[in-house]
């Protein structure tokens, strides 16, 4: 189940926007062997609430694009494929029934200004941040070069499946 929040109203968000998250956030979970029911929600917001969300969390006082809350724990260098792909999930791990993979705080204010500023259009930045969050709900992160490298890879990979390129 994907939940989509939009608690902001300086982009419009159409159902073309919607259904591209909806299926993008699909295909990188069954792809990255996500074989249980499961959630993950969206929220849509602008900078100056991710600007505070940011601050609270993170205690970093700044604009970011997109924030990713995972509800499972991985160990270093390791993502749910490798640790959870055949794991049983106890009741407490559930929520009536689902297991609830995390949440994504998304700037759309933020995405629009990097389309502009990286020249491509507005939907492949949504979809870029969108699956780079879901990766990290997954386990993947980008503090070494070897992990920025592997999930780049993913990134472009799933990307590529929806014809989304930098283009």
């Amino acid at each position: 189940m994907i939940y989509i929040d939009n608690r902001q109203n300086k982009i419009e968000v159409t159902e073309k926007l919607i259904k591209n998250v909806e299926r993008i956030i699909g295909y990188a979970l069954k792809e990255e062997g996500v074989n249980i029911d499961s959630e993950v929600s969206v929220i849509f917001i602008d900078n100056e609430q991710i600007k505070e969300i940011n601050k609270e969390q993170r205690n970093i006082d700044s604009i970011t694009d997109v924030l990713s809350f995972p509800m499972l724990e991985y160990e270093d260098g390791s993502v749910y494929k490798e640790v959870y792909i055949d794991y049983k999930f106890c009741e407490a791990d559930l929520d009536e029934g689902k297991l609830v993979l995390g949440d994504i705080v998304l700037s759309l204010e933020r995405a629009k200004q990097q389309n502009q500023e990286f020249g491509h259009s507005f939907l492949r930045e949504v979809c870029y941040l969108t699956v780079h969050s879901v990766l990290h709900l997954l386990g993947y992160d980008h503090m070494l070069e070897e992990d920025k490298d592997r999930m780049r890879k993913r990134e472009e990979e799933i990307l590529n499946e929806f014809n989304i390129t930098r283009n």
